[in-house]
């Protein structure tokens, strides 16, 4: 009798501390994991001022004043647009975070705090803390903030590397301003991809995430941070099944750039693929036969000229199976390995060439094909990658300096219709021969009154454009 007492505490332990096996599968006590979270998950308040800004807006009534060549009217012409100046509201949202560390240090979303004036953190106790940024990455959606505060709760961040399909966990945040809520589920999936744009390498779950979890906590049986909740996959808006968490192995490389550098370092083999049964799909879709050797890994689309893929030797057509030896099934896994590397480190490619299996030590690039430290990305709002030209640009342009932009993303460059390939050869007068140039270039710019960036360059073509813009608007 006493033997099966013991038996018996010795199995309750076991299930509170989330250790049972694997093969249990009797009912799991998550209580543990929740009084770890619950303390260390906050509350993120927004709030973003009312501002005035410049618009163009086209005139409605010039078409009715084409007899007027004088311009006693005010009408700039025929279809022309009028600059004007609006009031934009008073925006506020809310979403969560997780503590990290005693003194303050917060993971959350990007987008829970892309374009705030104030932050204010709530803690489960009711301790509120004006909060700043220490760094934001659109790329992986991730941010980090930080609170002045002492001794405070917070998570221990786990490997999320070693969840398993079918492994209970928790999410923790604030939903519908729901603060402190707790809901349960199990991993669905791992290295999920929804195919938008950025690292996307998701923890899947069907633990409940609404609106305001966003920055949250993904917690395991044993109360330890493995993800950071992102969004949830829903034709209505709210919860109906999934939700998507960002690993803590992509987590901790992006909270290490932030605070080391201000920007993340990211590495890139500059090539573009997909996985290999989307490929294969698309093919017999098409009605062609395909044998890659393979139904898994992932497919070379294309290798960037210049790239640390095509001094590797990689081609179009080879398919990628492993990097130092670990499994690539797919390109979400590529990237959440990718990741955790910086420009400068080589890793060892496996892949196939015409069926053919090849290794080769590649060194990775940054964005700008080089292997610097890439220094606080004040160029964001530029919402554009830079690298210098090369010196075959250089002879063919008759040029003997000048930044290529080399990808386009939502910013200013793309307001003003500047595209891939675009060669920036001055801004506000000054030449920019480094990326440096132009970014103190921004920062003088930005510390001005008027923030304004005038510049000057020319597309591949030779075609000449000069343009102007504010960076307040």
């Amino acid at each position: 009798m006493q033997s099966m007492k013991t038996a018996a505490l010795a199995f309750a332990l076991a299930l509170s501390a989330g250790t049972m096996s694997a093969d249990y599968d009797g009912p799991v006590d998550l209580t543990y994991a929740a009084e770890k979270a619950v303390p260390a998950v906050v509350h993120i308040k927004y709030v973003q001022n009312s501002k005035v800004r410049t618009v163009e807006m086209e005139d409605p009534f010039s078409d009715f004043f084409d007899f007027d060549p004088f311009g006693f009217f005010g009408n700039p012409g025929n279809g022309q647009k009028q600059q004007r100046k609006v009031q934009t509201p008073k925006r506020e949202a809310s979403g969560s975070g997780v503590i990290i560390s005693a003194d303050g240090y917060i993971v959350t979303n990007n987008h829970v705090v892309d374009g705030a004036d104030e932050l204010t953190v709530t803690l489960n106790d009711n301790r509120e803390y004006p909060a700043r940024i220490i760094g934001t990455d659109k790329t992986t959606d991730l941010a980090l903030i930080k609170v002045d505060g002492k001794n405070l709760p917070f998570l221990v961040v786990g490997d999320s590397e070693k969840l398993k399909i079918g492994e209970w966990v928790i999410a923790v945040g604030n939903p519908f301003n729901l603060n402190s809520t707790v809901t349960a589920g199990i991993v669905s999936a791992k290295a999920r991809s929804l195919y938008a744009n950025g690292v996307e390498s998701f923890i899947q779950t069907d633990a409940a995430i609404n609106q305001g979890n966003s920055g949250g906590a993904l917690v395991n049986s044993q109360g330890e941070l493995v993800g950071i909740n992102a969004m949830l996959y829903s034709q209505t808006g709210s919860y109906s099944g999934y939700g998507f968490a960002i690993p803590t192995t992509i987590m901790n490389k992006v909270v290490d750039d932030l605070k080391k550098y201000g920007t993340v370092q990211r590495a890139i083999l500059a090539i573009r693929g997909q996985d290999v049964h989307r490929y294969i799909d698309e093919q017999k879709a098409k009605g062609e036969e395909v044998d890659l050797g393979t139904n898994e890994g992932v497919y070379i689309n294309d290798v960037e000229e210049g790239g640390a893929g095509e001094e590797a030797g990689l081609e179009k057509g080879d398919v990628i199976i492993a990097i130092d030896g670990k499994k690539v099934t797919k390109m979400a896994e590529l990237q959440e390995i990718l990741a955790n590397k910086r420009p400068g480190e080589k890793v060892k490619v496996t892949y196939l060439h015409k069926k053919a299996k090849k290794e080769k030590t590649v060194t990775l690039k940054n964005m700008q094909g080089n292997t610097d430290v890439v220094k606080n990305a004040d160029l964001d709002v530029l919402g554009a990658n830079f690298r210098e030209i090369t010196e075959e640009q250089k002879k063919q342009l008759g040029i003997s300096y000048g930044l290529e932009i080399t990808k386009v993303n939502k910013g200013k460059l793309a307001d003003e219709g500047l595209t891939k390939g675009f060669i920036i050869q001055k801004v506000n007068e000054e030449p920019m021969r480094t990326i440096d140039d132009l970014q103190n270039a921004v920062k003088e710019a930005s510390s001005s009154k008027d923030a304004v960036i005038y510049i000057q360059g020319l597309y591949p073509t030779g075609k000449k454009k000069y343009i102007g813009f504010s960076l307040n608007d």
